[in-house]
């Protein structure tokens, strides 16, 4: 378990997604995983996820919110 706060991906079913521009490691802080995000979320988008959830030291603390372009 890491203590680190991390993203999980999901796709349209709701299973576990993967993408090229997923980061798989560790933030140091939630600010720094919610901003990484917040620069990187279209590109996940167009891979495919459609949700992601912040998890830290491998509990749930937000999510999964929903990745959406428009609407």
């Amino acid at each position: 378990m890491t203590d680190g706060w991390n993203w999980t991906y999901e796709d349209a079913q709701g299973v576990p997604a993967t993408a090229a521009q997923a980061v798989t490691s560790a933030f140091p802080t939630q600010s720094d995983a919610e901003s990484w995000l917040g620069e990187h979320w279209r590109s996940l988008f167009d891979a495919g996820v459609t949700a992601v959830t912040l998890r830290h030291a491998g509990r749930t603390v937000y999510g999964p919110m929903l990745l959406s372009v428009g609407g």
